[in-house]
């Protein structure tokens, strides 16, 4: 039986398509006596078969060779495309994250949007999503990877614009779409750059077809540059990372995906793609550059938000950059360890957070404060997972920054400082949001707000426990991913030895001065010019819309202009030049209509006359220099 689940392993993301497909008739309108529920639970169903199906074979391939299955889906002449997949713990670790927090997401979303009159269609729209995930994480090839990546950018559209009456959810949905193609855009071009050098790689040929093909410094910089593009977009790093939080606009079910796994997908991309990716050191460098600034600029960006679910999605880009700096040093197994534990964390923050909007009604943490005592499954919940990202000691996030500055890799003092710098701002903000949401005076907003329903409850205690329990001991798996195996040093460096206390004292000083910040509508924006220009400049995300709308915004605006000038009046013009010239000379020539075979004959040799002598004077012209010349 076992065996018989290994060979069809490639079937596990189809189950979300399924469910997807068997809740049309709810989606459309076609069933309406029952309800849309039978809809939710036919899709609960099929993702509690992937997550079963994959945790069969992840604890059966644990001890196995890697393996792929190949599907030639093209074949003409010298032309082969494959769709493989990979069987390894790697895709099967990453498939059991998604399909168990897809799970919870989905019985979660049963408590949210129990009184949503389009639940059937969320449902159908979290099973494409699942699905495009799921094939994601198992695919091995390029090309596969590219079409799922598409299909992800259109459920994120269709998700974010699940409320498409209001304008701010039209709004966010297409700016979310666009700027996830400028990058989907450069990657294609990426993939067939690499699809010309080398026909039919796939992610595991990747590191062998690099050793084995030396491409010139500028194409190989042109091509790692093309292929973090992608990523950048899915992962919302900067210039690409405004779509984050103008897509908290949709269902926070949704929006719980997407800052746990979404981003995570995009990043578990780059990884794959590290050995083309790194190549060369421009591109190298660009990953740690874009890594660096995200990271710096959105954890400045989340302290200055009131809107709870914006400043958590910040947050999601600041770690997601720590992500790029190390793949762009090469120490993947660490990119992944910080996935893994983020993903976790950040699902179980956005679950507190969507119980608080939704027994309060609000989103502003500035009309929030006195709920501990009111949701104490909530609160607590915000808890595990605000320690869970912030390094606290024994949970996921510390150990991951206790192997990364072990000793057994290589690292440098500014990587210390950004990582202890994101730590401290990342306390900042979740003990900033804690302290006035749980803590303090109940506000209007929040004197009556219950624990949200069992629906709720249930799967965001379930995964606090997953948190406490996965992540609260140091993950002890072999080095799959990185191409230089790190030895342990024998004396380590300074770094080293001081990092994981630094790394602690950070968070503490963040939660310290996180605790100080008070937040009240009454004197949200202060009176002092200086204070309120930097507030608003974080607020505001150092106003790189703006700078959008001035640049490449009005660029394009003004490049349309000039086309659609060029269209209508020399283009459009040469049209009715020659239409009007034919009317003119129709209206001219139909005086000559005698009747006459002899005339007509006659004009007949006449135009060809001229024609001939029209072509041949060039000609002409040419012998008769030539002959004078012999002459």
């Amino acid at each position: 039986m076992t065996d018989f689940l290994l060979e069809k392993s490639w079937i596990i993301p189809l189950y979300g398509l399924i469910g997807a497909i068997v809740t049309l008739p709810w989606s459309l309108g076609i069933i309406r006596q029952t309800g849309p529920r039978p809809a939710a639970y036919f899709n609960i169903f099929m993702t509690l078969l992937a997550f079963i199906h994959g945790s069969i074979i992840f604890n059966l391939i644990w001890t196995r060779e890697t393996q792929q299955y190949v599907f030639h889906w093209l074949q003409v002449a010298d032309l082969d495309l494959t769709l493989s997949i990979e069987l390894s713990p790697v895709s099967f670790g990453a498939l059991e994250l998604i399909t168990g927090i897809s799970l919870l997401v989905q019985i979660y979303a049963l408590g949210y949007m129990e009184k949503d009159w389009s639940l059937a269609r969320f449902f159908a729209l979290m099973g494409f999503f699942e699905a495009a995930l799921a094939g994601l994480a198992l695919s091995d090839s390029l090309l596969l990877s590219y079409c799922l990546l598409e299909a992800l950018t259109l459920s994120t559209y269709l998700l974010v614009g699940f409320w498409y009456a209001q304008p701010l959810v039209v709004t966010a949905a297409r700016d979310a779409f666009l700027t996830k193609r400028v990058g989907d855009i450069a990657l294609l071009m990426g993939i067939v750059a690499l699809s010309n050098y080398g026909e039919g790689l796939s992610f595991s040929e990747l590191d062998t077809w690099v050793k084995g093909h030396q491409l010139d410094p500028s194409v190989a910089a042109l091509l790692g540059l093309a292929l973090i593009a992608g990523p950048i977009g899915k992962c919302a790093q900067f210039p690409l990372n405004l779509w984050l939080d103008e897509a908290m606009e949709g269902p926070n079910p949704a929006g719980i995906m997407r800052n746990s796994i979404v981003v995570s997908a995009g990043a578990y991309v780059l990884i794959k793609l590290e050995p083309a990716t790194t190549l060369s050191p421009i591109s190298a460098d660009a990953l740690i550059l874009i890594g660096t600034v995200t990271a710096i600029g959105t954890s400045l960006m989340a302290i200055a938000q009131i809107d709870i679910k914006r400043a958590l999605s910040h947050s999601t880009s600041a770690h997601i950059g720590l992500v790029f700096i190390a793949v762009g040093l090469r120490q993947v197994d660490i990119a992944f360890l910080l996935l893994f534990s983020h993903a976790i964390a950040k699902a179980l923050l956005f679950m507190s957070a969507g119980s608080v909007i939704l027994t309060s009604n609000n989103q502003n943490v500035s009309e929030m404060g006195g709920l501990w005592s009111r949701m104490p499954a909530t609160g607590m919940s915000f808890v595990v997972g605000a320690a869970g990202l912030i390094g606290f000691a024994p949970l996921g996030m510390f150990w991951t920054y206790q192997r990364w500055f072990s000793g057994s890799w290589d690292v440098d003092w500014w990587l210390l400082l950004l990582v202890m710098f994101v730590n401290t701002f990342s306390a900042i903000n979740l003990t900033r949001l804690f302290r006035i949401i749980f803590l303090g005076e109940p506000q209007v907003k929040t004197r009556r707000a219950p624990e949200s329903p069992w629906l709720m409850a249930v799967p965001m205690v379930a995964l606090m426990v997953v948190t406490l329990i996965a992540t609260s001991a140091p993950i002890q798996w072999p080095l799959w991913l990185s191409p230089n195996t790190p030895l342990p040093l024998d004396q380590p460096e300074l770094i080293n030895q001081y990092a994981v206390p630094l790394l602690i004292a950070s968070g503490a000083l963040g939660c310290v001065i996180g605790s100080t910040i008070s937040v009240r509508q009454a004197w949200s924006r202060s009176s002092n010019f200086a204070v309120r220009f930097v507030q608003d400049l974080l607020a505001y995300d150092f106003y790189v819309d703006k700078l959008y709308e001035v640049t490449v915004v009005a660029a394009v605006s003004a490049f349309s202009k000039f086309t659609s000038w060029i269209d209508r009046y020399v283009v459009d013009g040469a049209v009715n030049l020659v239409s009007l010239a034919t009317i003119f000379s129709s209206n001219a020539l139909k005086y000559n209509v005698s009747g006459q075979s002899q005339f007509y004959l006659a004009t007949i040799v006449i135009g060809v006359g001229l024609l001939l002598w029209s072509m041949l004077h060039g000609q002409w012209s040419i012998v008769t220099n030539y002959w004078s010349s012999i002459m």
